[in-house]
């Protein structure tokens, strides 16, 4: 028989597990298949309809907290949000109380749906390694929708991933892409792409470029002044009238928009004399600027913050080295003391779900608590340019929406329900699927 939990629609199919046996599961090759099976395998969708979250601790983000308010969600919008608050004829009701409603977490940084099993080179889709295509890559084109790893992070109230491309063969790595996480399907789950270009400068930039920073960043400099060249003389280049350039058209032509400041550039720095050297370019280059690290960004925070730059960043993380000798707990709360616009990320695959652990730090080594909530909700949307769709619970956004048992920055805290786009997804995931086989597995010993 198929087992039903009613107040969310299909499980894991008892049958299917029902016939895979103990025996059968001793096979490496079932056991990998059933790693990287999609979770569409395991689950059926749940369907929409209106919903009323009443009686909640609601942390709308972008007002003030309304305490036992409701969120009515509709049509996969939210279409009313406060105290005493029609709700629709026929609507199910989920009683929130004592419990906390944020907006879906949206993740900034991550790689998800771009690499599955980091030890196999196969399964991985997010970086560039040719050196004559680097800014001209588009991670969204090998975004894999089925991956195993979407699920486990939707389950702990993800909703929004920047999906980033990873080191390649230059120190451009190329473009990233904003998806949901309650499709089946990419044309279904991408919200925006480009979203912005990634380069990095410091050690790994100076990595790419014979071990040298000032070469790094001659290099990036060449780069931006040939896309400029390119752009004003593109008829010229056609036409074979304009001089080589040290990228190709593909490149020339992604890089146009960024040197514009049509499209944001993430830069990848840590040392504060890498920060300072980045935040100079924008003297040079009308570039729409984020930071992407700053390990010692608490060093030069009203430099940061004088120069309106957002900056990218985890919490917990203080293990010092030559890159990041002033790395401390505290970085991320003296710079939003400082001004700074504070965006925080996993910057992971594998490890998504732990987002809110990374505001929970930050929270415990003195960022505020709703500027903790702030920065991996709406200001991330702010910052890639979706603020007027997700990132706050108001009406007329998109319907996602959590329901915590308690604070979300909390480790003993669950999460009750998640909703994506108006529609509560499924709750299983590999990692539960693998426990409910194990879990009536016979244990034999091995001379039996």
């Amino acid at each position: 028989m198929t087992t039903f939990r009613k107040d969310l629609g299909m499980g894991i199919p008892a049958l299917m597990m029902a016939t895979v046996k103990a025996r059968s599961l001793r096979s490496p090759a079932l056991a990998a298949l059933l790693f990287l099976l999609p979770l569409s395998a395991f689950s059926g969708p749940i369907g929409a309809q209106a919903v009323a979250i009443t009686n909640g601790e609601i942390h709308t983000v972008s007002g003030p907290v309304i305490r036992g308010g409701t969120v009515v969600l509709k049509n996969g919008v939210i279409t009313a949000v406060g105290r005493g608050v029609a709700i629709p004829s026929g609507a199910r009701i989920i009683d929130a109380s004592g419990k906390i409603v944020t907006p879906g977490l949206f993740d900034s940084s991550t790689r998800l749906g771009v690499t599955e099993v980091g030890s196999y080179q196969g399964t991985s889709d997010g970086s560039s390694g040719n050196d004559r295509m680097t800014a001209a890559f588009n991670v969204a084109e090998g975004i894999n929708p089925n991956t195993t790893l979407i699920p486990v992070a939707r389950v702990e109230g993800i909703t929004r991933a920047v999906v980033a491309p990873g080191g390649g063969a230059s120190l451009i790595a190329g473009t990233s892409a904003l998806i949901n996480l309650g499709g089946s399907r990419l044309s279904s789950m991408l919200q925006k792409t480009p979203v912005a270009m990634y380069a990095a400068l410091g050690e790994r930039g100076a990595g790419y470029e014979g071990g040298a920073r000032p070469l790094a960043l001659l290099r990036l400099r060449e780069l931006f002044q040939d896309a400029q060249d390119y752009a004003e003389n593109r008829s010229a280049f056609d036409s074979g009238n304009r001089r080589q350039y040290a990228l190709s058209r593909l490149d020339l032509e992604a890089l146009a928009p960024v040197v514009r400041g049509e499209i944001p550039l993430v830069l990848s720095v840590d040392r504060a004399s890498d920060i300072l050297t980045a935040l100079g370019l924008r003297e040079e280059f009308p570039l729409d600027l984020v930071l992407s690290g700053v390990g010692e960004g608490w060093m030069v925070a009203e430099d940061i913050a004088a120069a309106g730059v957002p900056v990218m960043t985890n919490a917990a993380s203080n293990l010092p080295s030559f890159e990041v000798l002033g790395a401390s707990y505290e970085n991320v709360s003296r710079m939003q003391a400082a001004g700074v616009t504070i965006i925080l990320s996993s910057f992971d695959g594998y490890n998504v779900r732990n987002l809110k652990q990374e505001a929970g730090f930050a929270v415990s080594y003195g960022m505020p608590h709703e500027a903790a909530l702030r920065a991996v909700t709406l200001t991330p949307a702010e910052v890639w340019g979706v603020a007027d769709e997700v990132g706050s619970l108001e009406r007329g956004k998109a319907g996602d929406v959590v329901v915590w048992s308690g604070d979300p920055f909390e480790l003993l805290t669950s999460v009750e329900h998640v909703f994506i786009d108006g529609v509560e997804i499924s709750y299983d995931t590999r990692q539960k699927a693998l426990f409910e086989k194990y879990r009536s597995l016979e244990m034999r010993p091995p001379w039996k």
